[in-house]
């Protein structure tokens, strides 16, 4: 571990660049180039605050704010799709980035890292646009928002873990990326991001504890919509989770990495 973490930090100018010209390149050739990044995001926001609050009308039982179920849907859909795009994108990292493995000479450790780097930045963009909307509507939690931070290092750890292990399995069978694909999105709608868990019938509540996203996506909804700590009990399984995908992925990556390279 400590080997590769020395790797990732002598690494961090192949990292930093690689990150800035992935960003560089997805508006490189449009008229409004880098504003994307900020239109995009704020589109989202301004539908789901304005359709679910305005026209919709839409309400979380017991919550009386107008903006409560708009808080509650951004927060699950962001903290969601953070998760989604690493995992999404680590499946294929290996594969797509084959040339560089059989050609360049450098830490393959730094994949990962590049892959979790422009997911962050994507995220950083869209949740700064959030957190503006709540300070303009008022709904801003105060202090408890800084809790953020250790969910959001738990959720990186446990995509990232699971996106390396998936990333060496695709290698070797390729059928595992296009099945991720599909259970990807049934697992999106067994997570409460578009409905609170407490509609749910007491039996399938209780399967939630199976579900690591459930408690991650659910501490988001805590802190930004009604202002508390999340669930740190709650949490423990995901991180756990977290811990065993990492040290599986890692042991795998560490196992397979020359064979890799000829597969590919």
């Amino acid at each position: 571990m400590s080997i590769m973490l020395r790797a990732l930090w002598h690494s961090r100018g192949f990292i930093g660049g690689s990150v800035q010209r992935d960003f560089q390149s997805r508006y490189r050739n449009t008229m409004l180039g880098a504003a994307w990044t900020v239109l995009n995001p704020l589109a989202m926001i301004v539908v789901y605050t304005v359709i679910f609050s305005q026209v919709m009308q839409s309400k979380l039982p017991g919550e009386v704010s107008r903006f409560g179920y708009s808080i509650y849907l951004c927060a699950g859909i962001l903290s969601w799709g953070l998760f989604a795009e690493i995992v999404t994108r680590a499946q294929n990292m290996f594969i797509d980035n084959a040339n560089l493995l059989k050609k360049a000479n450098f830490p393959r450790i730094c994949l990962p890292a590049i892959v979790a780097s422009n997911a962050l930045v994507n995220f950083a963009i869209i949740f700064g646009l959030f957190t503006v909307f709540l300070l303009v509507s008022g709904q801003f939690p105060g202090a408890v928002y800084a809790l953020l931070l250790p969910l959001l290092v738990l959720e990186v750890a446990l995509a990232i873990g699971l996106g390396l292990v998936l990333g060496v399995l695709n290698v070797f069978f390729r059928d595992v990326g296009q099945f991720f694909q599909i259970f990807i999105q049934f697992w999106f709608w067994l997570t409460p991001v578009v409905y609170p868990a407490a509609i749910l019938p007491p039996a399938l509540r209780d399967l939630l504890v199976f579900n690591p996203m459930a408690a991650v996506t659910g501490g988001f909804q805590d802190v930004l919509l009604h202002g508390r700590a999340p669930d740190w009990a709650g949490l423990l399984p995901a991180a756990l989770g977290a811990l065993v995908l990492c040290v599986l992925g890692l042991r795998l990556f560490r196992k397979r990495a020359g064979e890799m390279v000829d597969e590919l």
